[in-house]
């Protein structure tokens, strides 16, 4: 490696310093800078549009990626405790997002509907409206996200769509990302409920009722488990991935409602260059 490339690596450790960044939407970290999906300004030139977007191009362990046949491990379990939240959706110009709120009130917490959405013990109780504890690092929920087609592959296949939860540590710098496959099925009443108030127009939100995020994970939690980035700029190689095997399901026009507004929000998929991908 030579020293420019050197500095320039050193100086994106810096700017990955800041899991708050992933509070808000991915693209929200790089104001000024304006990226697409295709075109002049489409993923392969991400790296040359900002300072702070050149993991884009010379990072090692960017994403998504194919997942290719994982090394089977024991896995430290990952323990989602999510609490119903109050709906607020944006279009952001990239996605349709629901950010999380502020910490939820002790009585919220201790409300019958408040469960650990993946059945294994977690860490002590959270007062937040979501959680993700893995390893022994605590993670806040900060917001979810879809994208058409998914992003990342199975054995080189794509599916019809990926939801990505983001979780923060507000201690370090890593962030972590659960990810669900969507494919075509039975309609998805919690997607119905979102897709009801998604906003058309690029800017705008709207709130409406409450919803469960944990109605949006699959019944079967067997994952895939790497090392990667944000799959939008800046691009920070900062993610601890989590990625259900099995998808949850919605229905075609559920599917091409979206598609309709974001025919393609997905980063194509880059070399997995000397990481693992495990699998419980």
């Amino acid at each position: 490696m030579d020293l420019h490339r050197r500095s320039i690596l050193t100086g994106l450790v810096a700017a990955a310093a800041c899991p708050i960044c992933l509070a808000r939407s991915a693209e929200a970290s790089s104001a000024g800078a304006h990226w697409t999906y295709d075109g002049a300004e489409g993923p392969e030139h991400w790296g040359d549009l900002a300072p702070d977007f050149k993991a884009c191009s010379l990072g090692t362990q960017q994403s998504p990626i194919t997942l290719p046949r994982p090394v089977h491990a024991h896995l430290s379990p990952l323990s989602l405790r999510w609490h119903p939240l109050p709906l607020t959706v944006v279009n952001n110009g990239h996605t349709i997002e629901v950010p999380v709120p502020g910490d939820a009130s002790a009585a919220e917490a201790q409300a019958e509907d408040f469960e650990d959405v993946t059945q294994e013990a977690g860490s002590a109780a959270s007062f937040r409206y979501g959680t993700a504890s893995e390893g022994g690092e605590l993670f806040t929920l900060k917001q979810f996200h879809f994208h058409h087609p998914s992003e990342h592959r199975i054995d080189g296949q794509g599916l019809a769509m990926e939801i990505h939860f983001v979780h923060v540590n507000q201690t370090s710098t890593a962030a972590l990302v659960v990810g669900v496959f969507v494919v075509a099925g039975d309609e998805n009443p919690t997607l119905k409920t979102i897709w009801q108030a998604m906003p058309k127009a690029v800017g705008e939100t709207k709130t409406t009722q409450h919803i469960h995020p944990g109605r949006l994970l699959p019944e079967q939690r067997d994952r895939f488990r790497y090392e990667g980035s944000l799959t939008t700029p800046p691009c920070s190689e900062i993610i601890q991935w989590n990625i259900f095997r099995r998808p949850i399901t919605a229905s075609k026009t559920q599917i091409e409602t979206f598609a309709a507004l974001f025919p393609n929000n997905a980063r194509p998929v880059l070399p997995l260059n000397r990481r693992f991908v495990l699998q419980d």
